[in-house]
């Protein structure tokens, strides 16, 4: 196949030699064409369409006092209808309350094969300021806005490494490009004055000093259900939550969850979603064991529940300003800035963490994501929206549920004329 030189072909000659190495036939070229959007092509290379992924909005939401509409981007049945029902029960004790740090990001400039590392870090601590200038001279505009680098930190690392860490505001940006540049401006004057050639030069996904926390307080009694009263479903959320933190096996899936509601904010918002999972999942190792994100304890009555997390996030920068999605979801949450922006993913990471944790102990999981699973399985087969009501209240009576059986009920219906109107 040669595809030598794609990047520089027109999206014409993109199409037409796709066709011919591949066998695309003429619906394969609807399909792409019918995806496709100018923007798409401003924003990535290689580009041919853009890959459609379901969008809506979570409600019951109070954080801070404000009511908000979520919009969440995921392919997932349960996300959306799980993040709801966990923030319903958080209003039984007033919402969910937010807060973040300052919005400091960390890149390093990382040096091998450090002979002495007492005497470099030495050297570096007694450059500091020097450093920190050379950094926002790379970068004079963010320092205008009264951001930029603002101090250091030296870590002498096993294997010869030092690593020169510069945490910097990129005030409403995640900032990137930003921190890069700042970076290889640093690295660059240290080869000029230290002598000290570095090895790479880049941002850190691990945002420890950009960090947001949600916390909420729900009355016991409000968890009650048909078989189980509020104190046995606040104390097992409180057990499924230790789980978590001593067996890494479960945090995984523990930790899956809350990234649910968070990755389908992020996306939403025109944010990079891998920074996002990277961060949080090295942040849930930062004591050695992988633990889970999440905390939850009983205390006067209450279950109360909390949740912290890196935010490598921005309000404007990247493609954010040319993306009218993202823009529509910044007015769908009515906020302003990157702050606001970090409170509502990690609440939204926190009520996805409750209602998966209060199905898991009460009723099971399998409840709520059966049934959407059987909704996502008739429409895969060819079901309308007059038949889903009765196809899928037959589909989850049966002993299996696969594609087979829905095709099975949706020709009984048909066959008895049994279809909603």
């Amino acid at each position: 196949m040669d595809l030598n030189h794609f990047y520089k072909k027109n999206y014409g000659d993109r199409l037409a030699l796709l066709k011919a190495q591949l066998g695309l036939n003429e619906a394969d070229l609807e399909v792409i064409a019918n995806g496709r959007t100018e923007k798409g092509n401003q924003i990535i290379e290689n580009y041919l369409t853009d890959f459609p992924v379901p969008e809506g909005v979570a409600v019951n939401f109070l954080i801070n006092g404000k009511e908000k509409i979520v919009p969440m981007v995921t392919e997932e049945p349960s996300v959306i209808a799980g993040a709801s029902h966990g923030a319903k029960m958080t209003l039984a004790g007033g919402g969910i309350q937010a807060r973040t740090t300052d919005h400091l990001m960390m890149g390093q400039v990382l040096m091998a094969n450090v002979e002495d590392a007492d005497e470099l870090s030495t050297q570096l601590n007694q450059n500091e300021a020097a450093i920190l200038k050379v950094a926002n001279d790379a970068h004079p505009s963010i320092v205008k806005r009264g951001g930029g680098a603002k101090k250091l930190r030296i870590r002498k690392l096993a294997h010869q490494f030092v690593s020169l860490d510069i945490f910097i505001d990129t005030k409403e940006a995640m900032g990137a490009n930003m921190i890069n540049t700042m970076l290889e401006a640093v690295a660059t004057y240290l080869h000029i004055k230290l002598h000290q050639t570095s090895l790479m030069a880049v941002l850190s996904n691990l945002s420890d000093e950009c960090l947001a926390t949600a916390t909420c307080q729900i009355p016991v009694a409000s968890l009650a259900t048909k078989k189980l009263s509020g104190e046995d479903v606040a104390d097992r959320i409180v057990i499924a939550s230790l789980a978590a933190q001593v067996d890494p096996y479960r945090a995984a899936t523990h930790n899956k969850g809350i990234m649910n509601g968070v990755d389908a904010v992020v996306m939403a918002t025109g944010n990079d979603w891998r920074s996002m999972e990277s961060g949080a999942h090295a942040y849930a190792v930062k004591d050695g064991q992988y633990r889970g994100l999440s905390d939850w304890k009983v205390s006067d009555g209450k279950l109360i529940g909390t949740l912290t997390l890196p935010m490598p996030v921005g309000f404007v920068g990247g493609s954010i300003n040319i993306n009218s999605s993202a823009q529509l979801a910044h007015k769908f949450l009515q906020i302003t800035s990157v702050k606001e922006l970090e409170t509502v993913i990690v609440s939204v990471g926190l009520a996805q963490n409750l209602a998966a944790l209060n199905a898991l102990v009460s009723e099971g999981i399998q409840r709520g994501h059966m049934h959407l699973q059987a909704k996502s399985l008739l429409l895969s087969v060819g079901a309308t929206d007059t038949e889903l009501p009765n196809a899928q209240l037959q589909l989850e009576k049966c002993p299996v549920m696969d594609a087979n059986t829905a095709k099975q009920v949706l020709k009984t219906l048909r066959n008895k004329g049994e279809i909603n109107e």
